[in-house]
């Protein structure tokens, strides 16, 4: 986690938002110093089952992940994009654009007609 916050150059008081894989005390200090909050998702642990505050937190952050980890699915399920089809990392990730642009495009219509419709009533 620490590598990617140090090539992210993220300011003070961003909130992180992560799988509670990431959950540990090294990684909550790791944000503490850095002065960025913590939005990990929490885990339970053995004989110690979730709080009812750390559950309806997961419920909060969980609704603003589902949107991005929803994207990330639809480009896998869609494009079979979870498969390298190139070697070196220029042309993959001219691969990964190549997926976002057709995701976009094709989620384009629905966005627009759903659009349209709200301006109607």
């Amino acid at each position: 986690m620490e590598e990617v916050l140090d090539s992210a150059q993220l300011p003070e008081g961003i909130p992180i938002k992560a799988d509670k894989g990431y959950q540990s005390k090294k990684n909550a200090d790791l944000l503490v110093r850095r002065k960025l909050k913590n939005q990990i998702l929490k885990k339970a642990k053995k004989n110690h089952p979730l709080t009812k505050w750390e559950k309806r937190f997961n419920k909060i952050i969980g609704q603003t992940r589902y949107k991005v980890e929803r994207t990330f699915g639809s480009i896998i399920r869609w494009f079979r994009a979870g498969v390298a089809r190139y070697r070196g990392i220029k042309k993959m990730h001219t691969q990964n654009l190549m997926e976002a642009i057709s995701y976009n495009l094709y989620r384009s219509p629905g966005i627009i007609m759903s659009n349209s419709i709200k301006n109607l009533k």
